[in-house]
């Protein structure tokens, strides 16, 4: 014990001494500073009373696997024994927590029986995978309590690893965080000809790394910037006996909020395979990898020779930049304060994930990193068909502006809103900019892309791989590239959103349909809405929905004009605007239809 409490002071000195010693020349003139380093003084002598008294390991729990073609999930009520001797509600699926590590093949068609016994609507969202809308789980595909959802489609993705996850809107956080999300290991034949580990549980390992907040009962606490305590697959403290030889990491971000910044012990090196949607081109040498909630990735592992020797995976969150959750400022000046950050040991401070205890090799192991993986083909800028502009902002600017609101586009979420409508087959840049003080990870539904650039700089090496996440600093514009291929719905929305899933929640999200242009209008239109003469020279009459709102959308998803269908007969005048295809949406009784209109 006596060991344990001289490391615990030789960290507390680390991370909280040092830089005692380097502000002591102006401690005295900058109360905030004291008042910061009093907190944290604090949290740690909490902290580390809390750490004497779970001082042991845990081994790390593995998900079960479902894999074939027809897949049933219960999403259910639970409890489970974070602490010792101690009992928490929990939601799960097929269980008290988390979800069985779902193994599909590319090609296959699966059918999925998911049941809710929850007792609340909710959804299941294949986070990243390319399916239609009416499959994706999005915030419009409730699954009412007692109700089973059966989607169907076939695996169109690349090998990588995926998740599932709750997504109805102003619940997603809290389903997530009381233990509703589970991975997708999709295989192909291009990664089976690799030699890489692949044995579910020996050689390959899941691994869904969150922060929560318990209060003194022990009770996750949603929603809250007070998480302070990290699980690995639900275990506090987790330990994990690995193979002397090349193992497999699959790395989830699965918290609400925080960012992390993977590396090993002693700064080891370890090797990138995969981003978010597939193989790199070639496995990537790395000491640090920054993951932001929502951010998958491959890393192997060499630990030949090395039995007997225990590797931490750790997060160096000392190294996270101001504006960043898991930095020691959350905002990109140090006097904005966000409710409930501090005190808590694990901002801007570098901390253990998961200790990994390495024993014998196994049978027949993979002894050697590969040199080369797959071709990867980003898409040329030249293809793109049109740019696209989101902009954050905070709905409340100013120093306290990080507890409150964010908005893309100057404009909350609403369910019957679509704020683009995208042609199949188009190609697209979207740039997006963050005229926030914090870092927000943007996550996309349907598409998995590919970055173009930073600030007007190429991306780092981990981040030109597919992607489907990606985070976008404050003051930062990111542009990244992708095609709409495959599905179109004109009722069914995709969304775009945030993934720190507070934000989620609370309205930084958009939607879009995809449109076939090469259905007649005739085929998308309702039974008692009819829009004539289609196609059009200039003037068109809308007949039915009598106090409809409607609105006229050019292709970009821009608004052109707004009105109200009083009489349930309204004429609308194209003459101001080019030849071309545009988008009526006509919103009435909480229902919202989408009408495509050509004028030449």
């Amino acid at each position: 014990m006596s060991g344990l409490v001289s490391c615990g002071f030789c960290f507390f000195a680390k991370q909280i001494g040092v830089k005692i010693f380097l502000d002591k020349d102006d401690l005295f003139s900058h109360e905030s500073k004291i008042h910061r380093l009093m907190q944290r003084l604090l949290t740690f002598l909490i902290f580390f009373s809390s750490f004497l008294s779970l001082s042991a390991q845990n081994p790390l729990l593995i998900p079960p696997t479902l894999s074939g073609t027809q897949i049933n999930l219960t999403l259910q009520h639970g409890s489970f024994e974070f602490f010792p001797g101690i009992t928490t509600p929990t939601m799960g699926v097929n269980g008290d927590v988390l979800g069985p590590t779902l193994i599909l093949n590319q090609g296959d068609f699966v059918q999925f029986q998911v049941d809710n016994q929850l007792g609340e609507p909710t959804t299941i969202h294949w986070h990243g995978m390319h399916v239609a809308p009416e499959n994706d789980g999005g915030p419009h595909t409730v699954i009412q309590p007692n109700e089973v959802w059966t989607p169907a489609f076939t695996v169109l993705d690349k090998a990588a690893t995926y998740w599932y996850h709750p997504h109805l809107h102003e619940k997603t956080n809290e389903h997530v965080s009381k233990g509703i999300a589970g991975m997708i290991i999709v295989r192909d034949d291009e990664e089976a000809a690799l030699n890489l580990p692949r044995t579910y549980g020996v050689d390959d390992f899941p691994l869904v790394i969150q922060t929560k907040d318990f209060d003194q009962a022990k009770q996750i606490v949603v929603p809250s910037n007070a998480d302070d305590v990290l699980l690995v697959n639900a275990t506090i403290d987790p330990v994990l006996e690995v193979p002397a030889q090349v193992v497999r990491l699959r790395l989830l971000n699965g918290s609400s909020m925080r960012v992390f910044n993977i590396g090993l012990s002693g700064n080891a090196t370890f090797y990138q395979i995969a981003s978010d949607g597939g193989l790199l081109s070639e496995p990537l040498a790395l000491t640090r990898l920054q993951m932001a909630p929502g951010e998958r990735a491959e890393i192997l592992l060499d630990l030949s020779g090395m039995e007997g020797q225990t590797v931490s995976l750790m997060s160096y969150a000392s190294e996270l930049p101001n504006g960043v959750y898991g930095a020691e400022n959350p905002g990109m000046m140090p006097f904005m304060s966000l409710t409930g950050y501090e005190p808590n040991p694990l901002n801007g401070t570098d901390f253990n994930i998961l200790a990994l205890q390495v024993v014998a090799a196994t049978d027949n192991p993979v002894t050697e990193i590969p040199t080369a993986l797959v071709e990867v083909t980003p898409i040329p800028e030249s293809e793109a068909d049109l740019t696209r502009e989101l902009t954050f902002t905070p709905a409340s600017p100013g120093p306290n502006q990080l507890n409150g609101d964010f908005l893309i586009n100057g404009n909350s979420f609403h369910l019957d809103v679509i704020n683009a409508v995208i042609p199949l087959g188009n190609t697209e840049i979207w740039s997006i900019f963050n005229q926030s003080a914090i870092a927000h990870p943007f996550h996309i539904h349907d598409v998995q892309f590919y970055v173009l650039d930073r600030n007007g700089n190429p991306p780092p090496a981990s981040e030109q791989g597919l992607k489907d996440v990606i985070l976008i600093r404050p003051m930062e514009t990111v542009r990244f590239i992708t095609k709409f291929e495959d599905f179109a719905n004109e009722e069914v929305p995709y969304m775009y959103h945030c993934h720190m899933l507070y934000h989620e929640d609370k309205g930084m999200m958009g939607q879009f349909v995809v449109v076939d242009e090469s259905v007649a209008a005739e085929e998308v239109q309702s039974t008692n809405t009819t829009l004539y003469p289609n196609p059009t020279s200039g003037e068109i009459l809308l007949e039915g929905a009598a106090g409809a709102e409607v609105k006229l959308y050019e292709l970009t998803g821009a608004l052109l004009l707004s009105k109200k269908n009083v009489s349930g007969q309204e004429s609308f005048n194209l003459n101001p605007y080019p030849a071309g295809v545009y988008m009526f949406q006509v919103s009435s009784r909480g229902k919202t239809e989408m009408f495509k209109v050509v004028k030449y």
